[in-house]
Order: C-alpha cells, then sequence, then structure tokens
C-alpha cells in the first residue's frame, strides 16, 4: 500500500488514501463520464479529510449509494463514500485529484454504470 495525497482544484480539501492504485475503474454513468472521472475504492478508513471537512458538500443521484463529496469553493470532486456489497464503508478516490499519480501509468478499467 501507498500512501497518496490530493486535493480539490483551490486546495482548501486535502486528503490522504493509503492504497494500490495499479488499476482505476474508469465509469460510463451520467456523471463520471461528463467529469471525467477515473475511480479507485479502497475501505474508508484507508482515507482521511487532511483539511477542508467543513468546506465540503455532497451530491446525491440516482441510487443514492455514493455520496459525491465536493469543495462549496471550486466544485472538484477528489473523492466520494459509500458502502460496498457486502456492508463495509468505502472510499470513491477520484485518482484525477491525487498528486502522486501519472495517468500514464494506470490503466483504467471500463465499467457500464450507465445500465445499472
Amino acid at each position: 500500500m501507498t500512501l497518496h495525497k490530493g486535493s480539490c482544484h483551490c486546495g482548501k480539501v486535502v486528503i490522504e488514501v493509503e492504497a494500490d492504485l495499479d488499476q482505476v475503474i474508469e465509469c460510463n454513468c451520467s456523471i463520471c463520464s461528463r467529469k471525467g472521472y477515473l475511480l479507485s475504492f479502497a475501505p474508508r478508513a484507508a482515507m482521511k479529510v487532511i483539511q477542508g471537512e467543513d468546506n465540503l458538500t455532497t451530491y446525491l443521484f440516482n441510487t443514492h449509494n455514493v455520496r459525491h463529496r465536493f469543495c462549496a469553493t471550486c466544485g472538484c470532486a477528489p473523492f466520494g463514500e459509500g458502502k460496498a456489497p457486502n456492508g463495509q464503508e468505502m472510499a470513491v478516490i477520484n485518482i484525477r485529484c491525487l498528486e502522486t499519480i501519472d495517468l500514464a501509468d494506470v490503466k483504467p478499467v471500463p465499467f457500464n454504470g450507465r445500465d445499472r
């Protein structure tokens, strides 16, 4: 596991997540495709909001299974929160917001969220 640091665009929200990011999900649902998210999942306990918890707001849509968290100032969404099918609390990390990631080294795996 590697510790990754990231933030929203304006830097008011800062996160850290301990995760292996050798593979990420590229979902085609309406929100992910429009925003260009590349997602990685980690146990919620492996992610910490280091700064800006009070500047986060939440967007819910469709089944409301994922709480899309974004900065109220710049609108950037570094992560979401939800539950895995087994009930485990999960963090959904937008790896485009992580400072330590070279996207050329990441293999996106397509996921058909549009038809769910």
